[in-house]
């Protein structure tokens, strides 16, 4: 999903990093009130880079906030050793979905 535009100012209100590349990734909770149950959600945005290329944005729910921060975490750690993964990150996904909600995880 793209953003409003490059004027657009992404973090007021919410926690953000600028990337040595210049773009801000700002992180802050969106909160939308429904007649039956609020819902609430992580947003994502990460603004244009210096080159006026347009950023984007991810609305998560908290599981997938956690998902992203382990992968993020995971990945980190990795960068900082100069190893690789040992497999694709996409795989585990699945089962950590199904161990919060009770599910079994899907066969492949």
């Amino acid at each position: 999903m793209r953003t409003a535009g490059p004027d657009r100012h992404p973090a007021r209100g919410g926690a953000g990093i600028v990337t040595t590349c210049g773009r801000r990734i700002a992180v802050r909770r969106l909160r939308f009130a429904t007649a039956d149950r609020p819902i609430s959600r992580i947003a994502l945005d990460v603004g244009p880079d210096r080159g006026g290329e347009l950023g984007t944005w991810a609305a998560l729910t908290a599981g997938e906030a956690r998902d992203l921060a382990d992968l993020l975490l995971r990945h980190a750690g990795l960068a900082e050793r100069g190893a690789e993964p040992a497999g694709p990150a996409r795989e585990a996904a699945p089962e950590r979905a199904a161990a919060r909600t009770g599910q079994a995880p899907p066969r492949t």
